[in-house]
């Protein structure tokens, strides 16, 4: 095994990532920073971001501003959102934008000079600044480069992280696979960010890419480290069919319609005020239900979507604004927008809870005791900004502002952190984990049951029991059945008995953790008896304060779980009716 020091270690290569790698980077060139990513290059998912990125760049311009933006921010996630993180998010994604332009990110631009802005869903201005409908794209190449441009900043790719190396509620570093050597690596490290996005690989459906497994959420869980809020798992309403991939938001902020099969402009009947521009929780409930009444289309496989509708804008300006749009609906589903409904349906697209944290992404205890030396950013920490539904476009801004804020706070307190922390107990946890990792690699049983089968059960599971709208039985069921899974786990076995690049231990390892954390989902999901943003209970089908103004907290306990409660901060607006 080998032992790697770092003042910072920052897992995930994503936006929040890159930003806490830089952040921590630009405080001090005598501060060493580790970047540990499972994936190689400017690969991580926020490339896939289409729509673009929040932020109060032109109040003059367009009446916008933050407290404003903060407000439609709390409104859009039913008001579980804690007001002072929306208010936080409102006053510094500004800032935040104007440094991507800095180091590259080209903003679309209006014909005035200024930044061209999207009116996105649950907005009451447009704020989302973009690049074409491929702005993630832009984003992470920039910064990938700039973060490069740090000569003490070290990239560590393709290295899986088995383990968040905690003893007496204090960060000591990350355990990681190297993929492309097979070797079994110790990042000592004096402050940790953990920034490793969401896990919609969970589910059967989803705009998530494959290495969006989720499996850090249950390493968290395993640390003594709360899960917050996990039941808001947000169902994006345009995921291409049949392939999942996503069709950006910015088609409807560009017009565009969505349609049933007798051509109705539906959202009329749920949203008659924003139709298309209602929050991503109010459209995919409406598409859930016109399929259940029986008015969408179906698709060669069975599956049920709705038509997105491009025909009537001006092909030109499509060309311009929405090139990938084109792209993947002729590739992917084989159909020209021009003259043709491009085919689209929910999938999963993003968890708005996450590892618990306080305003400034510091990682808790479900006590509210901190992790000392770890932070947590962007999709895999719950501030909580989103609460139970996030408005599009908010999520790059989070990204960036959490993942300077969180990069910042490690750089100072590695400063102050001394050399030789790691005791011998914490080289006894390091070496006990190495042992854990090839424990199967050494065995000499021959079938047994595949990571791959267990993957599968648990997709179908989390699908039927935590989809668009859910009920007490369905959701006790898919308890059950995750808890036999987590059973079935134990006597897993690899065939593949090699170290470099075992695709199978690879799916071993995220399984592990992606097992608890959908647990711990599914529980936030059961014991909420209400509906609220993307959680939808068909058997508790309105939302209820008085009861569940609340956060849900899950954590280890032994081998079970528990599940705890906390106040949502709320100091400016009261909750109210959330009619678009």
């Amino acid at each position: 095994m080998e032992v790697l020091s770092c003042d910072v270690v920052v897992v995930g290569s994503g936006l929040a990532g890159l930003r806490a790698a830089v952040a921590a980077a630009a405080a001090s060139e005598k501060l060493s920073i580790c970047v540990v990513t499972k994936v190689a290059g400017p690969r991580s998912h926020t490339i896939s971001a289409e729509g673009g990125m929040a932020a109060v760049v032109h109040p003059e311009k367009t009446g916008d501003t933050p407290h404003l933006h903060a407000y439609d921010t709390v409104k859009g996630g039913d008001f579980l959102v804690d007001q002072d993180a929306a208010m936080l998010l409102a006053q510094e994604a500004p800032s935040e934008a104007l440094f991507l332009y800095k180091i590259g990110v080209p903003w679309n631009k209006d014909s005035d000079g200024t930044f061209s802005l999207r009116l996105f869903g649950g907005m009451s201005k447009p704020r989302t600044l973009f690049v074409k409908d491929k702005t993630g794209f832009y984003i992470l190449t920039a910064l990938y480069k700039h973060a490069k441009s740090f000569s003490n900043i070290a990239f560590y790719e393709e290295h899986l992280v088995t383990k968040l190396v905690v003893k007496h509620n204090v960060f000591y570093g990350v355990t990681a696979l190297d993929m492309r050597r097979g070797e079994f690596k110790f990042f000592k490290a004096k402050a940790g960010v953990i920034a490793t996005g969401g896990g919609g690989r969970m589910f059967k459906l989803t705009t998530m890419g494959y290495l969006n497994t989720g499996e850090v959420y249950g390493f968290a869980l395993r640390e003594g480290i709360a899960l917050k809020d996990m039941e808001f798992v947000q169902w994006h309403p345009t995921a291409l069919v049949p392939s999942g991939i996503l069709i950006s938001e910015a088609a409807r902020a560009e017009g565009a319609y969505l349609v049933n099969k007798y051509g109705e402009r539906f959202m009329r009947r749920y949203a008659p005020q924003k139709m298309e521009l209602a929050p991503r929780d109010v459209i995919a409930r409406a598409i859930a239900m016109e399929c259940m009444s029986g008015r969408g289309f179906t698709w060669r496989d069975g599956t049920c979507y709705v038509g997105l509708d491009v025909r009537h804008l001006d092909p030109a300006r499509v060309k311009e604004r929405l090139p990938l749009l084109l792209e993947l609906s002729k590739t992917y589903a084989g159909v020209d927008p021009f003259t043709e409904l491009i085919p689209v349906a929910p999938a999963v697209h993003y968890f708005m809870g996450g590892i618990h944290t306080d305003l400034y992404g510091r990682v808790l205890t479900v006590s509210g005791e901190w992790v000392r030396g770890l932070w947590a950013a962007g999709e895999a920490a719950a501030v909580s900004v989103h609460g139970a539904n996030r408005l599009g476009s908010n999520s790059l801004a989070e990204c960036a502002v959490w993942g300077r804020l969180a990069g910042e706070q490690a750089a100072e307190y590695a400063k102050g952190r001394g050399e030789g922390e790691a005791d011998g107990a914490v080289k006894a946890l390091v070496e006990r984990e190495e042992n854990r990792v090839f424990y199967k690699l050494g065995r000499k049983e021959v079938g047994g049951t595949s990571a791959a089968a267990i993957r599968s059960a648990l997709q179908n599971a989390m699908h039927k029991g935590a989809g668009i709208i859910r009920e007490e039985s369905a959701l006790a069921q898919a308890l059950s059945e995750v808890a036999k899974l987590i059973s079935a786990f134990k006597e897993v076995n690899l065939h593949d008995t090699g170290r470099i690049y075992n695709m199978e231990l690879r799916e071993m390892v995220e399984l592990d953790g992606m097992l608890l954390a959908a647990h711990a989902v599914l529980l936030g999901a059961y014991f909420r008896r209400e509906s609220r943003g993307a959680h939808y209970r068909v058997d508790h089908p309105q939302r209820d304060d008085k009861t569940w103004l609340k956060h849900t907290l899950v954590h280890k306990v032994g081998e079970g779980f528990g599940v705890y409660y906390a106040p949502v901060k709320v100091d400016k607006w009261p909750p109210e009716v959330r009619a678009y």
